[in-house]
């Protein structure tokens, strides 16, 4: 018969053995846990890297363009769902915008610079011909009377001899004496490079120093007026 020593030995065994069981498969637990979430930061750090290399191999502009033809999409669903529904889109759109974005789109429009500067001949040739063709402003009882004036001749044919007959009336020459004033009087705000003065000091290094120094020169130049002069007498104590 065992003694109660061999007894409480032999569960002391078990309790401890069975304490180390439940480490050891806490342990495993853990360790199969940090496997799993190494394999899927794994997966997810390959599929970012294909992301990437994806989106680098894209051209530099694909995000707008890519917004912009859903929107496009987008406003072709929704004008024919408008025609669908024998609806106006336009007004349907106006009714969507809140008040807040439309103060807004007013004052970015107020914003913009009506008058972008030179860049070509051939800009300012297109500007000027669109600011003058805003201008004009159709006189239909000219129209009617140099038709009836005029005839059959007033859509003229190759056998037509209207060429050179017409004569401006009073009004438009007006106009047109007016206009050129105008273009003249703005011509003559325009600022122009200054000529270069060969007989002018040179005071200067380069380019950026001959600005600083002509600043200099407009601000301190009255109060250094006599020093410089000492200076160039050799005078100056």
């Amino acid at each position: 018969m065992a003694s109660c020593f061999e007894v409480s030995a032999s569960v002391s065994d078990e309790q401890t053995e069975s304490a180390s069981s439940q480490k050891r498969e806490e342990r495993l637990r853990k360790f199969r846990e940090l496997h799993f979430r190494r394999n899927e930061a794994r997966k997810l750090n390959h599929k970012e890297v294909v992301e990437e290399d994806k989106r680098l191999k894209l051209p530099t502009n694909w995000e707008a363009k890519k917004a912009r033809l859903e929107w496009e999409l987008m406003t072709d669903e929704k004008k024919k769902e408008c025609a669908a529904k024998g609806e106006d889109y336009d007004r349907v759109k106006l009714l969507e915008i809140s008040a807040e974005d439309a103060e807004r789109w007013e004052r970015k429009k107020k914003k913009k610079n009506p008058d972008p500067g030179f860049s070509g001949y051939a800009e300012a040739q297109l500007r000027q011909y669109q600011r003058l063709t805003k201008q004009i402003k159709p006189d239909m009882d000219g129209y009617e009377r140099q038709r009836e004036q005029c005839g059959e001749d007033f859509h003229p044919t190759s056998n037509s001899l209207i060429h050179g007959t017409h004569v401006p009336s009073k009004e438009g020459i007006d106009r047109m004496v007016e206009d050129v004033e105008k273009q003249i009087e703005k011509r003559a705000k325009y600022s122009r490079r200054r000529a270069y003065n060969d007989d002018a000091d040179i005071d200067y290094i380069n380019e950026r120093n001959a600005k600083f120094n002509k600043k200099a020169e407009r601000f301190y130049g009255k109060y250094t007026a006599e020093i410089k002069q000492n200076l160039e007498r050799g005078t100056a104590v």
